[in-house]
Protein backbone atom coordinates (compact mmCIF):
# COMPACT_ATOMS: atom_id res chain seq x y z
CA UNK A 1 0.00 0.00 0.00
CA UNK A 2 1.29 3.39 -0.84
CA UNK A 3 0.19 7.04 -0.03
CA UNK A 4 -0.63 8.56 -3.15
CA UNK A 5 0.00 12.58 -3.78
CA UNK A 6 -3.23 14.14 -3.39
CA UNK A 7 -4.22 16.87 -5.72
CA UNK A 8 -7.37 19.23 -4.99
CA UNK A 9 -9.56 21.64 -7.16
CA UNK A 10 -10.64 24.64 -5.82
CA UNK A 11 -14.07 26.44 -7.11
CA UNK A 12 -15.36 29.88 -6.63
CA UNK A 13 -19.09 29.09 -7.49
CA UNK A 14 -18.75 28.19 -10.36
CA UNK A 15 -15.52 29.44 -11.51
CA UNK A 16 -12.05 27.03 -11.14
CA UNK A 17 -9.59 28.97 -8.76
CA UNK A 18 -7.27 26.41 -8.99
CA UNK A 19 -5.78 23.00 -9.32
CA UNK A 20 -2.97 20.74 -8.25
CA UNK A 21 -1.27 20.09 -5.27
CA UNK A 22 -2.71 20.74 -1.71
CA UNK A 23 -0.30 23.93 -0.74
CA UNK A 24 -0.68 25.72 -4.30
CA UNK A 25 -4.60 25.47 -3.62
CA UNK A 26 -4.60 26.72 -0.39
CA UNK A 27 -2.71 29.53 -1.01
CA UNK A 28 -4.83 30.49 -3.81
CA UNK A 29 -7.95 29.83 -2.19
CA UNK A 30 -6.15 31.96 0.52
CA UNK A 31 -6.93 35.19 -1.94
CA UNK A 32 -9.44 34.60 -2.94
CA UNK A 33 -11.15 35.00 0.68
CA UNK A 34 -8.52 37.55 1.52
CA UNK A 35 -10.37 40.02 -1.26
CA UNK A 36 -13.93 38.62 -0.12
CA UNK A 37 -15.20 35.94 -2.42
CA UNK A 38 -18.14 36.51 -5.05
CA UNK A 39 -19.16 33.03 -4.32
CA UNK A 40 -19.15 29.93 -1.87
CA UNK A 41 -15.57 28.25 -1.93
CA UNK A 42 -15.39 24.85 -2.22
CA UNK A 43 -12.79 22.56 -2.69
CA UNK A 44 -12.77 19.23 -4.21
CA UNK A 45 -10.15 15.93 -3.80
CA UNK A 46 -9.75 14.97 -7.10
CA UNK A 47 -10.08 11.26 -7.23
CA UNK A 48 -13.06 11.19 -4.77
CA UNK A 49 -14.52 14.36 -5.20
CA UNK A 50 -14.61 14.65 -1.13
CA UNK A 51 -14.15 18.24 0.33
CA UNK A 52 -10.98 19.44 1.51
CA UNK A 53 -10.51 21.83 4.23
CA UNK A 54 -7.70 23.88 4.72
CA UNK A 55 -6.66 25.32 8.10
CA UNK A 56 -5.41 29.33 6.33
CA UNK A 57 -4.56 30.61 9.61
CA UNK A 58 -1.18 32.70 9.98
CA UNK A 59 1.34 33.23 6.73
CA UNK A 60 1.47 31.04 3.68
CA UNK A 61 4.79 29.84 4.76
CA UNK A 62 2.92 28.80 8.16
CA UNK A 63 -0.01 27.28 6.12
CA UNK A 64 2.67 25.14 3.57
CA UNK A 65 4.32 23.66 6.59
CA UNK A 66 1.10 22.73 8.31
CA UNK A 67 0.56 20.82 5.26
CA UNK A 68 3.36 19.27 4.70
CA UNK A 69 3.30 18.04 8.50
CA UNK A 70 0.09 16.69 7.57
CA UNK A 71 1.48 14.69 4.81
CA UNK A 72 3.98 13.41 6.50
CA UNK A 73 2.21 12.11 9.21
CA UNK A 74 -0.02 10.19 6.43
CA UNK A 75 3.11 8.40 4.67
CA UNK A 76 4.36 7.42 7.83
CA UNK A 77 1.15 6.22 9.07
CA UNK A 78 1.08 4.34 5.37
CA UNK A 79 4.85 3.04 5.95
CA UNK A 80 3.67 1.27 9.01
CA UNK A 81 0.78 -0.23 7.34
CA UNK A 82 3.18 -1.56 4.85
CA UNK A 83 6.01 -3.00 7.54
CA UNK A 84 3.45 -4.46 8.84
CA UNK A 85 1.85 -6.11 6.03
CA UNK A 86 5.39 -7.20 4.91
CA UNK A 87 6.67 -8.36 7.98
CA UNK A 88 7.38 -12.46 8.39
CA UNK A 89 4.39 -14.53 9.69
CA UNK A 90 6.91 -16.50 11.98
CA UNK A 91 7.75 -19.98 12.39
CA UNK A 92 6.61 -23.07 9.64
CA UNK A 93 4.80 -20.15 7.91
CA UNK A 94 4.10 -22.22 4.00
CA UNK A 95 6.59 -21.11 1.43
CA UNK A 96 5.25 -18.37 -1.09
CA UNK A 97 2.26 -17.93 1.26
CA UNK A 98 0.82 -21.02 0.50
CA UNK A 99 -2.10 -21.60 3.33
CA UNK A 100 -3.30 -25.52 2.89
CA UNK A 101 -7.25 -25.69 3.94
CA UNK A 102 -10.01 -27.71 3.14
CA UNK A 103 -12.49 -27.02 0.37
CA UNK A 104 -15.69 -28.79 -0.22
CA UNK A 105 -16.69 -29.49 -4.26
CA UNK A 106 -18.81 -32.29 -5.89
CA UNK A 107 -17.19 -34.55 -7.33
CA UNK A 108 -17.90 -32.88 -11.06
CA UNK A 109 -16.09 -29.94 -9.72
CA UNK A 110 -12.99 -32.24 -8.17
CA UNK A 111 -12.89 -33.93 -12.16
CA UNK A 112 -13.33 -30.23 -14.18
CA UNK A 113 -10.91 -29.19 -12.06
CA UNK A 114 -8.23 -32.17 -11.95
CA UNK A 115 -8.01 -32.07 -16.10
CA UNK A 116 -6.68 -28.18 -16.40
CA UNK A 117 -2.97 -27.81 -16.54
CA UNK A 118 -1.43 -27.35 -13.14
CA UNK A 119 -3.97 -29.29 -11.88
CA UNK A 120 -6.70 -28.30 -9.12
CA UNK A 121 -4.86 -25.93 -6.65
CA UNK A 122 -3.64 -23.61 -9.71
CA UNK A 123 -7.44 -23.64 -10.85
CA UNK A 124 -8.46 -22.57 -8.34
CA UNK A 125 -5.93 -19.94 -7.32
CA UNK A 126 -6.70 -18.45 -10.79
CA UNK A 127 -10.10 -18.18 -10.69
CA UNK A 128 -10.00 -16.42 -7.19
CA UNK A 129 -7.57 -14.78 -8.62
CA UNK A 130 -10.20 -13.45 -11.66
CA UNK A 131 -12.94 -13.20 -9.31
CA UNK A 132 -10.60 -10.51 -7.30
CA UNK A 133 -9.92 -8.39 -10.49
CA UNK A 134 -13.79 -8.73 -11.72
CA UNK A 135 -14.23 -7.39 -8.23
CA UNK A 136 -11.89 -4.72 -8.09
CA UNK A 137 -12.75 -3.32 -11.27
CA UNK A 138 -16.33 -3.19 -10.60
CA UNK A 139 -15.63 -1.11 -6.75
CA UNK A 140 -13.37 1.19 -8.93
CA UNK A 141 -16.21 2.15 -11.18
CA UNK A 142 -18.36 2.40 -8.39
CA UNK A 143 -16.07 4.48 -6.90
CA UNK A 144 -15.57 7.01 -9.66
CA UNK A 145 -19.45 6.77 -10.56
CA UNK A 146 -19.71 8.35 -7.01
CA UNK A 147 -16.93 10.84 -7.23
CA UNK A 148 -18.87 12.36 -10.63
CA UNK A 149 -22.26 12.32 -8.50
CA UNK A 150 -20.89 14.06 -5.47
CA UNK A 151 -19.22 16.98 -7.74
CA UNK A 152 -22.68 17.08 -9.52
CA UNK A 153 -24.77 17.48 -6.72
CA UNK A 154 -21.93 20.00 -4.63
CA UNK A 155 -21.94 22.18 -7.81
CA UNK A 156 -24.40 21.29 -10.88
CA UNK A 157 -27.20 20.51 -8.74
CA UNK A 158 -28.94 23.71 -9.87
CA UNK A 159 -27.88 23.66 -13.76
CA UNK A 160 -30.05 22.29 -16.58
CA UNK A 161 -30.64 18.60 -16.87
CA UNK A 162 -28.71 17.91 -13.53
CA UNK A 163 -31.20 14.75 -13.13
CA UNK A 164 -30.77 13.43 -17.33
CA UNK A 165 -26.66 13.86 -16.52
CA UNK A 166 -27.06 11.43 -13.51
CA UNK A 167 -29.03 9.17 -15.19
CA UNK A 168 -27.05 9.15 -18.00
CA UNK A 169 -23.91 8.50 -15.56
CA UNK A 170 -25.37 5.39 -14.01
CA UNK A 171 -27.14 4.24 -17.18
CA UNK A 172 -23.41 4.44 -18.54
CA UNK A 173 -24.42 6.43 -21.31
CA UNK A 174 -21.26 8.45 -21.83
CA UNK A 175 -22.52 10.43 -25.42
CA UNK A 176 -25.70 11.23 -23.62
CA UNK A 177 -23.57 12.48 -20.32
CA UNK A 178 -21.30 14.44 -22.86
CA UNK A 179 -23.82 16.05 -24.52
CA UNK A 180 -25.66 17.47 -21.48
CA UNK A 181 -22.49 18.80 -19.65
CA UNK A 182 -21.42 20.42 -22.57
CA UNK A 183 -24.41 23.42 -21.83
CA UNK A 184 -22.63 23.74 -18.04
CA UNK A 185 -20.70 26.69 -17.44
CA UNK A 186 -17.02 25.96 -18.46
CA UNK A 187 -14.97 24.96 -15.87
CA UNK A 188 -18.03 22.76 -14.36
CA UNK A 189 -18.09 20.87 -17.46
CA UNK A 190 -14.38 20.67 -18.09
CA UNK A 191 -14.18 19.39 -14.04
CA UNK A 192 -16.78 17.37 -14.85
CA UNK A 193 -15.95 15.46 -17.91
CA UNK A 194 -11.92 15.43 -16.38
CA UNK A 195 -13.81 13.16 -13.66
CA UNK A 196 -16.63 11.25 -15.72
CA UNK A 197 -13.26 9.90 -17.81
CA UNK A 198 -12.58 7.53 -15.34
CA UNK A 199 -15.87 6.29 -14.12
CA UNK A 200 -16.34 5.14 -17.95
CA UNK A 201 -12.99 3.89 -18.36
CA UNK A 202 -13.80 1.22 -16.19
CA UNK A 203 -17.04 0.41 -18.01
CA UNK A 204 -15.12 0.44 -21.40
Amino acid sequence: MTARSQTCTAFEGHRRIASGALPDVALAVRVVLARGEQAPVLVFDDVTSRPVEFDLRGTPEQIVARLASQNDEAETAHAAVDAAEDAPRGRGRPKLGVVAREVTLLPRHWDWLNRQSGGASVALRKLVDAARAAGEDKDRGRAAQEAVYRFMTALAGNLPRYEDATRALYADDRPRFEEIVATWPDDVRDYTLQLADAAFATHA
